[in-house]
């Protein structure tokens, strides 16, 4: 009985931390809506720096707030340079469930960045564009 209850308290401790962990990712760091669905681009700390970048980026039916199954998404950014070709940057993203994609991504240096997310799948195909600032 002692040995169910300690595997018991070792289960509900790595609940805790995953779902601790989960909390500390929810800073917004852009939301946009686009027709009927939101996209929310989510870190840890709440912006994207300089360097690698982990983030979640999550679509929802903007009546109901419900994840949507967007399919395909991608995530790509671009940034113009006075007499200089755009910098861009495409995220490596991974489904995790409806609506739900974990990320990473890449940048050289500072500046703001043009973001575009489009989706295709059974809820239907579109995208948005948004800025995001690279501290």
């Amino acid at each position: 009985m002692k040995r169910q209850g300690t595997v018991l308290a070792i289960g509900l401790a790595v609940v805790l931390l995953f779902d601790a962990h989960a909390r500390a990712e929810d800073k917004a760091i852009a939301t946009q809506k686009a027709k009927d669905v939101v996209v929310t681009l989510k870190s840890e700390s709440g912006q994207w720096n300089k360097g690698k970048n982990a983030f979640v980026l999550e679509l929802t039916s903007a009546q109901d707030k419900r994840p949507i199954d967007a399919g395909k998404v991608t995530l790509g950014t671009s940034m113009t340079m006075p007499g200089m070709a755009p910098m861009v940057a495409s995220a490596i993203l991974t489904p995790e469930g409806p609506g739900r994609y974990r990320g990473t991504i890449e940048f050289a240096d500072t500046g703001t960045r043009q973001v575009t997310v489009a989706w295709d799948g059974p809820s239907g195909k579109g995208s948005t564009k948004f800025s995001v600032p690279v501290r």
